[in-house]
C-alpha cells in the first residue's frame, strides 16, 4: 500500500479506530505492537515496540506478550476491519484449554486473529527467536494449540469477513463498498 495500513482511512475513521471499536470491553487492556509509536500517540493507547527490531511480526508478537499484562492475549492484525465479536469471544472463551486459539482454513493458520496463553508461549517464542525463526507458527510445536477449524468459524461468521484483510487499494475500496452496503 505504500503506506501504514493502520492509519489507511476507511468510512472517515482509519482501520485500526474500526478495529478498537469492535474489540471496545472485550479485554482488560488494549496495547498497540508497533516501532513508529508516534503515528499510534492519537490514539490514547500503551503502545510497545519489538525488543528485537528487524525481524518481522514473529517480533511483534514476542513485543506483544512480553508487555501484557493478562495470562491471555489476543492479538489482532490492524487491517482486519471487520472482526466478528462472536469469534473473538468464542476465541478468547476457549483460551484456558490451551496455549494457543487460531482460526485455521484448511492447514493454514490465522497467527495474527489468536489468543496466546503469556507465560507458555513467551519462552517457546523466544525459543523460537533465539534460533532465527521468523515464521509466526515456529513455536507451535512447543506449545499446546487448538485449532478453530472453519465449520465453527463459518457459524461465528457466516460471511467470513473477520479474515478479509486489506492489502491493496482495491482491497480498500471494497471494504468501503462493504460498509456502504452493509456487512
Amino acid at each position: 500500500m505504500g503506506r501504514n495500513k493502520a492509519l489507511l482511512p476507511l468510512a472517515g475513521r482509519s482501520l485500526i479506530e474500526h478495529l478498537l471499536a469492535r474489540l471496545e470491553g472485550l479485554g482488560d487492556e488494549i496495547l498497540i505492537t508497533t516501532n513508529r509509536p508516534q503515528d499510534y500517540s492519537f490514539l490514547g493507547l500503551r503502545l510497545v515496540s519489538d525488543l528485537v527490531p528487524g525481524i518481522g511480526a514473529l517480533a511483534g508478537l514476542h513485543a506483544s506478550l512480553a508487555a501484557a499484562h493478562g495470562r491471555s492475549v489476543l492479538v489482532l492484525a490492524c487491517d482486519m476491519p471487520f472482526i466478528s465479536r462472536p469469534l473473538l469471544e468464542h476465541l478468547v472463551g476457549l483460551a484456558p484449554q490451551a496455549d494457543v486459539v487460531i482460526p485455521r482454513h484448511g492447514d493454514k493458520y490465522e497467527p495474527l486473529h489468536a489468543v496466546y496463553n503469556q507465560r507458555n508461549c513467551l519462552p517457546a517464542l523466544e525459543n523460537a527467536l533465539a534460533v532465527g525463526a521468523k515464521r509466526l507458527i515456529s513455536f507451535f510445536p512447543q506449545v499446546k494449540v487448538l485449532p478453530v477449524e472453519e465449520s465453527e468459524l463459518s457459524r461465528l461468521d457466516p460471511y467470513g469477513l473477520s479474515f478479509f484483510n486489506i492489502n491493496t487499494p482495491e482491497d480498500l475500496a471494497q471494504a468501503e463498498r462493504i460498509l456502504v452496503e452493509g456487512e
